[in-house]
């Protein structure tokens, strides 16, 4: 059969719409995850839990979020030092934004913009303006800043770092650091509650996942963590995730291969859940019917009732996969 040019790009962009829509069927919420090995973004339909696409990023991708339309996927170049601007629509990377050497985790303000970015060479939280790529601020905290969290009214940015052991608070208008509070050995991620009363600060070596009244800024209590079976050493807390509602904490904890799930009035585990090896980061679905893991040795993400608190399913995705976020429908 003979084609025109015509037609041969009609037959084209029917087959690109076909394999978008394949991609993000509109009844199931697509979720990113980053894969640090394959430098990767998997994309895992939430009603079928199989991957659907897989675009290429930038090196050694780590932290991932998502614009509030859910339209750009950011995502940590940390190898490149940038940070990857992704179009959710085509998959492909339409820009880049600055950063500090090495960016490993990120932070929208609740508003959209700015981006709060931890850069792990310089010891230094860079602030970027999504919009016009502007560099806003560069705000020098501990040694290897990771975990960023925000107020949910965007006032108080929380950055973790690493080998100086602190949570820093600093204020988002003069981008100062107003507050220090000493947590545990290699504290990775700060989250806060959806009403902001209580920030989750994990400490990856420590063990321990500190809780604190970020209004005081100290200390309520440090949740530890007991498996039988598993040595101290090996159970290392990494990401948090808190429910909408306040009432349940999930916290992954590394080599344990486990997710704790936490009833947070008593401020105790109540289960833990098997996942797949070496747990790192967490992510619900705007609606927290699943939490998604993602487990970096054994290549896959695990696939988590919140209701039930069962595992549904493993799912296979790139090497070392790091990070996750769910868009929107």
């Amino acid at each position: 059969m003979s084609w025109s040019f015509a037609g041969r790009r009609t037959m084209l962009t029917v087959l690109g719409l076909a394999w978008l829509g394949a991609a993000a069927d509109a009844g199931a919420y697509p979720i990113y995850v980053s894969n640090e090995k394959d430098n990767t973004v998997s994309v895992i339909d939430s009603d079928k839990l199989a991957v659907v696409a897989t675009w290429k990023v930038g090196r050694r991708p780590r932290g991932i979020t998502l614009s509030l339309d859910g339209k750009w996927l950011y995502v940590c170049a940390s190898d490149d030092n940038r940070v990857d601007v992704v179009d959710t629509a085509t998959g492909k990377v339409v820009r880049n934004l600055r950063s500090g050497p090495d960016p490993e985790l990120f932070v929208l303000h609740p508003k959209g913009n700015p981006l709060y970015i931890a850069n792990e060479d310089d010891n230094m939280v860079t602030v970027v303006d999504v919009e016009t790529n502007k560099l806003l601020a560069e705000v020098p905290v501990g040694v290897e800043p990771e975990g960023m969290g925000i107020s949910p009214d965007g006032t108080i940015l929380v950055n973790t770092s690493e080998t100086t052991n602190m949570a820093h608070f600093i204020d988002t208008t003069s981008y100062r650091i107003v507050a220090n509070v000493l947590v545990d050995a290699r504290p990775r991620i700060a989250e806060f509650s959806a009403d902001g009363k209580r920030l989750w600060v994990s400490s990856e070596v420590g063990g321990t996942v500190s809780v604190i009244d970020p209004d005081a800024r100290q200390i309520i209590k440090k949740i530890g963590f007991q498996i039988p079976g598993i040595t101290k050493e090996a159970i290392q807390p990494v990401g948090v995730r808190l429910t909408k509602d306040g009432k349940r904490a999930f916290v992954a904890l590394g080599p344990a291969n486990r997710v704790a799930v936490i009833d947070t009035e008593s401020m105790e585990v109540k289960k833990y859940l098997l996942v797949g090896q070496r747990v790192w980061q967490l992510g619900f679905t705007p609606d927290e019917k699943l939490l998604v893991s993602t487990n970096g040795v054994s290549n896959d993400v695990s696939i988590i009732d919140v209701e039930t608190e069962k595992v549904l399913k493993s799912v296979k995705v790139g090497g070392y996969p790091w990070g996750v976020v769910v868009g929107p429908k």
